[in-house]
């Protein structure tokens, strides 16, 4: 039977003559022309006398003379761009992680059904056409990157990887620029047109996290009064980034793992199979290698986001950069008619000299505090007096610690606490309270606690989870009219 060809021709490296047939076969019933190859040598023997005409390789992983890592690196050296496919008879994660970053384009596992085939070659030659086209016309990169050569060295990649459809994996501590460098990703890919989303895994509670990620079904659990489509959906062909990935909780690291390998999922409550196209990006200020040994973090989730690793430097390491990304950030403030201020010697001085445990964020809020206040003696000494303070406790980078800063704003024995800090405490207490008078008062019913309340129900959760509040009934003297009563004064009528 003959099956009319589309005009690629694909190359297939496999020593196995049955796996080779059935490869030739399928490939040839999609319409493609095939080229034959026994082994890596061979393989690269074609590409080099009829490499123009070849579309896309299929290399099986185990190949004799020279395997087929060593065959797509050798293929790299000379084509950075061409599409391979991995094929693998036993994957293991370790296999996944080096044939990406050696720059395979998709991995495939033995037996090779038809239809994965198909789709894999698909996207592969989809990323492949959209790529060229974003290579032709590169967008210059918006965000400021600075002369530190790290930063220089980050700026290079972007532009390197930002057209392709691995995940990324961008650590640094906080307020170091994860999320700008992220953005500036999507923005240089094929992508940039489809949306982005970020969620931040550590500011939610992990019932909230799985619901924003992957939505629920009407009815899935109390207040789901309507179906609702997650993150993944409605970044359905574009990007999302998990913020804060290192504290998210290890049950969702397994359904994200699933996402992360089938693009498939099931929203709470459904039985419905949901397929997206999303390429996922991961950022963290965590020890990523130290939570896997204290099983927080699963180790096959890791190297499934650990194929590009992007470090950024803290601001303190890169000095030189802290003057000119001043002005780049006095600028992106700027209001119009409104004359951007200078900085002057002794403030120049001062942001130099100082560590910036905050990072990027805390200086753009000195920026902003200049562009407000116009007051850069009153800056300058603020900074002055800042860097002159000794961290109690610091991390192994040397940048305080969110614990040297508690230790330092505990007040001495004896001493009374900051009216502030009274008035922080005894608003807390009041809303913890309230919530379970509250609580107590619908039976342990949420939904109509928030009712009570008059606050939205996942609000609740979060403030139940903020205040450590339990989710679980415990024995409350008030009565319920005195409940409502602390309820209303704690969040107003």
């Amino acid at each position: 039977m003959q099956h009319h060809t589309n005009g690629r021709t694909i190359l297939v490296g496999e020593d196995e003559v049955e796996v080779r047939g059935y490869l030739e076969m399928a490939l040839k019933y999609l319409g493609y022309s095939v080229e034959l190859a026994a082994d890596g040598d061979e393989v690269i023997s074609r590409l080099e006398s009829s490499g123009s005409e070849i579309t896309a390789v299929v290399l099986d992983i185990m190949m004799p003379k020279r395997d087929g890592l060593e065959t797509l690196a050798a293929i790299r050296a000379f084509n950075p761009q061409l599409p391979v496919i991995i094929v693998s008879g036993a994957p293991t994660t370790l296999n996944v992680v080096t044939a990406m970053k050696i720059g395979a384009t998709d991995f495939l596992s033995k037996p090779v059904a038809h239809e994965d085939l198909r789709k894999t070659l698909n996207r592969a030659l989809e990323t492949e056409s959209s790529a060229t086209a974003s290579r032709k016309a590169t967008p210059p990169c918006k965000t400021f990157m600075g002369s530190n050569p790290r930063m220089k060295q980050i700026q290079a990649l972007i532009t390197q990887i930002g057209w392709s459809e691995a995940p990324v994996l961008i650590q640094g501590e906080t307020g170091s620029g994860k999320e700008v460098i992220a953005r500036e990703l999507h923005a240089q890919s094929p992508r940039a047109e489809k949306p982005f989303l970020k969620l931040n895994c550590a500011a939610l509670p992990s019932e909230l996290v799985e619901s924003e990620l992957f939505g629920y079904e009407r009815g899935a659990f109390t207040g789901a009064f309507q179906k609702k489509a997650g993150m993944f959906e409605l970044a359905d062909g574009g990007t999302i980034l998990l913020d804060e990935i290192g504290d998210m909780d290890t049950r969702l690291q397994a359904k994200l793992l699933q996402v992360l390998q089938d693009q498939e999922f099931h929203r709470i409550g459904g039985s419905e199979l949901v397929r997206v196209d999303v390429r996922v990006m991961a950022a963290t200020h965590r020890d990523l290698e130290k939570a896997i040994a204290e099983n927080t973090f699963r180790e096959d989730l890791y190297y499934r986001l650990n194929v590009i690793t992007l470090q950024i430097p803290p601001l303190r390491e890169r000095p030189e950069d802290i003057l000119p990304l001043a002005e780049f950030l006095l600028k992106k403030h700027a209001v119009k008619g409104v004359p951007i201020p200078m900085i002057p010697v002794d403030l120049r001085h001062a942001m130099t000299t100082y560590h910036w445990p905050g990072n990027v964020r805390e200086l753009e809020n000195y920026t902003r505090k200049l562009m407000i206040m116009r007051d850069p003696e009153g800056l300058t000494h603020e900074l002055q007096t800042r860097a002159r303070r000794k961290p109690l406790v610091s991390d192994p980078a040397g940048a305080p610690s969110e614990i040297a800063e508690k230790i330092a704003a505990t007040p001495k024995p004896g001493a009374p606490a900051p009216i502030l800090e009274q008035v922080t405490k005894a608003k807390q207490q009041a809303e913890i309270e309230a919530i379970m008078a509250a609580l107590h008062s619908t039976r342990w019913n949420r939904k109509e606690a928030a009712a009570l309340l008059k606050i939205d129900y996942k609000a609740l959760l979060y403030k139940m989870k903020k205040l450590g509040v339990e989710v679980k009934p415990a024995t409350f003297a008030a009565g319920a009219e005195s409940s409502r009563r602390t309820a209303t004064a704690a969040f107003g009528d």
